[in-house]
């Protein structure tokens, strides 16, 4: 840095000094060497090239290794993104399968659940016809029952409306039988 500011102030002196020699604002050569101060510029060139080799390559070996490392960082997140995007991509597999899997059960136990359900009301419709169909055997009966009860009764009412007539034995023996027959109860 000290040296640049020396190379500043003696860019200045040189132009002062052309300033005050009343040059004019053109081009030319000067070949007075202690005049245009070359001697002093060789110096200032070789100890900015000597010692400012050392700073300028410290400065780039220092951003070389900056760079190294980012590069090196960079690497590394790269390597840390990819391995967590197959993780993400491996769980989203597996879940897409269980899905699946979840998918597939809840078909089953559907499918399971209304075969269930039609067995089951196949047998409730069964039930009901065996029901059906004891309630109408059970009601015929008690129909020929009350059938049988009535002729029973209006077989007595006319046996004892001809015996109160006068019916002969022969006549009585025959209308009994006939009840009986009409009962059922032929033995």
């Amino acid at each position: 840095m000290g040296t640049l500011l020396l190379l500043a102030t003696e860019a200045s002196a040189v132009h002062s000094e052309l300033a005050e020699s009343g040059a004019e604002g053109g081009f030319g050569l000067n070949i007075d060497i202690l005049e245009t101060n070359i001697i002093n510029i060789a110096i200032l060139v070789g100890v900015l090239f000597y010692f400012g080799r050392k700073v300028i390559s410290n400065i780039l070996n220092e951003r070389r290794l900056k760079i190294e490392v980012e590069i090196k960082d960079a690497e590394q997140r790269a390597k840390e993104a990819a391995a967590a995007l197959s993780d993400a991509q491996q769980k989203l597999t597996q879940s897409q399968a269980e899905a699946q899997k979840i998918r597939q059960t809840a078909e089953e136990n559907a499918q399971a659940a209304k075969e269930a359900i039609l067995a089951r009301s196949v047998q409730d419709i069964q039930r009901l016809k065996e029901t059906a169909v004891q309630d109408l055997n059970t009601e015929t009966e008690r129909a020929i029952a009350s059938l049988r009860q009535q002729v029973v009764a209006m077989a007595l009412k006319k046996v004892e409306s001809q015996l109160q007539s006068g019916v002969d034995n022969a006549a009585q023996q025959q209308l009994i039988e006939r009840s009986i027959a009409l009962l059922g109860g032929n033995s």
